[in-house]
């Protein structure tokens, strides 16, 4: 079984810095795109992030210049670092990895089970 666990969340000033950390555990072969999303109460699942196997990133618009996203291989490991966050940032952070479990398997999408981030103003 693959797990995805989240961890780094809490509260943090506007203007401030947080780093999320997500570590893929369990069977894994091969690990493809991971990303970051997000939800704010009474809104839906957004995209914050996404990362390839080798390195390529993409954002939304909302974060851009803000956060980074990056990943390392050996530990199975995605990261999202937050500068300047503002309240609006305030959401259950979600991070997902695109997982071949073994060499025989097809690849899945496997979610993680969410950190609270809190900006205050």
């Amino acid at each position: 079984q693959v797990q995805l666990v989240e961890s780094g969340g809490g509260l943090v000033q506007a203007g401030g810095s947080l780093r999320l950390s997500c570590a893929v555990s369990g069977r894994i072969f091969s690990i493809n795109d991971m990303a970051w999303y997000r939800q704010a109460p009474g809104k839906q699942r957004e995209l914050v992030a996404t990362i390839t196997s080798g390195g390529k990133t993409n954002y939304a618009d909302a974060v851009k210049g803000r956060f980074t996203i990056s990943r390392d291989n050996a530990k199975n490991t995605v990261y999202l670092e937050m500068n300047s966050p503002k309240p609006e940032d305030t959401a259950v952070y979600y991070c997902n990895a695109v997982v071949q479990p073994t060499i025989v398997r097809i690849t899945t999408l496997y979610w993680g089970q969410g950190t609270q981030v809190t900006v205050s103003s």
